[in-house]
């Protein structure tokens, strides 16, 4: 019988592979452990974190008021619907089921899918201005709609609509190049923002902080019930706003703009910068645009020939006409080549004589010997041709640049247009070549023609410093003491009898006969300023008056243009305008009357057409 030897291999085998066994079961129990045990409150919160989805709260904006506290901008309730992220099949389905009930066409659908793609983890905004029956319609079949979620936010309101328009702007939802750019770095997508005007300039203290909510949604994205576990952080309301601006002042402007013209206004504090009026018509209801405006809207507004969404107080330029003559007699008299009691070489006869040309005056029959400050009060133009040619055109335009005349004037608005004139000689030769221009541009530079564009804004700003005799406030439209201490770095730089000698001649203007504002002169009040003819190659002359009333102290500055507005044999159209604006602010304003001097009976008032 063979005996059997024990292997002592296989007892060492069999305790390692235990070994191993157990050591494999211990790492195993104590994964279940931490898994189980130690990191259940994790997984427990991943759970439930995965469940919710955070609802943004739409902040109220900050109400805007006038200067006598009368309501530009504030909130009314409103109705939201948000698409919750979900499978792109599943929003496609939910968007085309939603279409019927908020005029959704195909178009729609697509570029909301495109927006949702774009950033699938966010709730979309898909209408921010639901109507009671929709809100209730899509409520009802809630079932459908699992994928969506309703909420009531503050939706913006402009009282005054279209006579407003261009100063408050209006908001719309944040775009997607906004939402790259570092100006909107903490802001998400459907978040409604200031677009233009005031709300688009202050839309960092306009805007408010929003908040946050949660919902619980199942495995399949859709709401469950609203979560109570986890904290909702409440949307801070903006900041309200207090402009300078009279709401009254602007309605009425609004009420009187000679219907079917074009043109703009501006009205200024001249002590402080205040803006008190800025009109521009044909105007806008930015009540359109909240909650998004509809394609027919929006087309007919952008095809408008009229340009209804341009601001032609702050961005449309226009040669300033007999208005700018006041510049070339500041300009004259500063650097004591002229007097008020000038009289130049050459009467007006209806024209001068430069070269082969002859420059016309308004008058055909001519004005024949003024001084300065007739010529100031009747608009002659042969005078200040000769005022530009004893000034030179070196120091014309470096005595125009001086003034601030190829610059912005820096208002609290998120879009304005710089003035524009030549800067140099060089200027010219860049434009037309050395040999395509001679030194004759001096004429009709000298009468507000030729190469000048100027807006309103920088006309009536020029005013306020020949009103006051100072360095002008920078116009503002936020009521802000420090904003009524910024003033321009230049200055008239005109001896202060001279600045009254030419105040007398901008009297006279308005307050005597034969002056060619005299026809819509205050009953009660002393008011200045100059009339304006600035031509226009596609039809009738335009027409333009900017003054300051009262005179001795002026409490409003006033630059008005109406486009074709001074056709022939007719009116001027921007006189009455201006001064009816002037009349009204002064009686808001309780100012005491100081009427002009009654005129002679002796006087015959000759019947005024046109001022040049």
């Amino acid at each position: 019988m063979t005996m059997r030897v024990a292997d002592p291999v296989r007892p060492r085998r069999a305790t390692g592979a235990t070994v191993v066994l157990l050591g494999a079961v211990g790492v195993l129990v104590a994964a279940f452990f931490q898994l189980q045990v130690v990191g259940r409150s994790e997984f427990e919160l991943k759970s439930r974190d995965n469940r919710l989805r955070p609802i943004t709260i739409p902040p109220a904006r900050g109400a805007i008021y006038d200067r006598r506290g009368r309501v530009l901008a504030d909130n009314v309730p409103g109705y939201s619907l948000s698409l919750l992220p979900s499978p792109v099949d599943s929003a496609r389905a939910t968007l085309e089921r939603l279409a019927s009930y908020l005029a959704l066409d195909s178009a729609d659908v697509e570029a909301h899918l495109g927006r949702f793609s774009r950033r699938p983890q966010s709730a979309l905004v898909i209408a921010d201005n639901l109507s009671f029956q929709q809100v209730a319609a899509i409520e009802e079949r809630r079932p459908e709609f699992r994928h969506t979620v309703i909420d009531t936010h503050p939706r913006r309101r402009y009282p005054s609509g279209p006579a407003i328009g261009h100063v408050i702007g209006y908001v719309g939802e944040i775009s997607e190049d906004e939402l790259e750019s570092e100006s909107f770095q903490d802001y998400d997508a459907g978040r409604i923002i200031g677009r233009q005007g005031i709300e688009r300039q202050y839309e960092a203290s306009l805007g408010g902080t929003p908040g946050v909510r949660y919902v619980e949604v199942n495995a399949r994205n859709m709401i469950v019930s609203e979560f109570g576990g986890k904290s909702t952080v409440e949307a801070v309301t903006g900041t309200d706003m207090i402009l300078g601006l009279d709401l009254t002042l602007q309605e009425y402007a609004d009420s009187i703009f000679p219907e079917g013209m074009r043109g703009g206004l501006v009205a200024l504090d001249p002590v402080n910068g205040e803006v008190l009026a800025l009109y521009s018509y044909p105007t806008f209801d930015p009540n359109l645009f909240i909650g998004g405006i509809s394609t027919d809207d929006w087309t007919r507004l952008r095809d408008d020939p009229d340009r209804p969404l341009l601001n032609r107080a702050t961005t449309a330029l226009y040669p300033a006409g007999s208005t700018w003559k006041l510049v070339m007699a500041t300009l004259a008299m500063r650097n004591g080549s002229l007097g008020i009691g000038s009289v130049m070489p050459t009467s007006c006869n209806g024209a001068l004589q430069y070269g082969r040309r002859a420059f016309r005056c308004w008058k055909p029959n001519g004005h024949h010997v003024l001084d300065l400050s007739g010529a100031i009060k009747e608009s002659c133009n042969v005078f200040f041709y000769q005022v530009g040619l004893r000034l030179g055109l070196d120091p014309l335009l470096e005595g125009v640049n001086s003034l601030g005349f190829n610059s912005a004037t820096g208002i609290d608005l998120p879009t304005e247009t710089s003035s524009r004139f030549p800067i140099t000689r060089e200027w010219y030769d860049e434009r037309y070549g050395p040999r395509g221009w001679t030194e004759s541009v001096i004429l009709n530079l000298s009468i507000g023609q030729g190469e000048t564009e100027q807006t309103l804004l920088r006309m009536a700003q020029f005013y306020s410093a020949l009103a006051l005799g100072e360095s002008p406030v920078i116009p503002h439209l936020i009521r802000n003491e420090a904003l009524d201490q910024r003033r321009e770095s230049w200055t008239l730089n005109l001896p202060e009898e001279r600045r009254l000698e030419l105040l007398g001649a901008l009297k006279r203007v308005v307050n005597e006969p034969g002056g060619t504002a005299y026809g819509s002169r205050l009953q009660n009040w002393t008011a200045a300023g100059k009339t304006g003819t600035a031509q226009n190659p596609h039809g009738d002359p335009h027409s333009w008056f900017v003054g300051f009333a009262p005179a001795e102290a002026p409490r409003i500055v006033i630059a008005v243009i109406v486009e074709q507005g001074h056709p022939d044999n007719q009116r001027s159209l921007a006189v009455p305008l201006a001064n009816q604006i002037m009349n009204r602010f002064l009686e808001l304003e309780g100012v005491e009357p100081n009427p002009p001097l009654p005129i002679p009976r002796r006087v015959v008032v000759p019947l005024n057409t046109a001022d040049e």
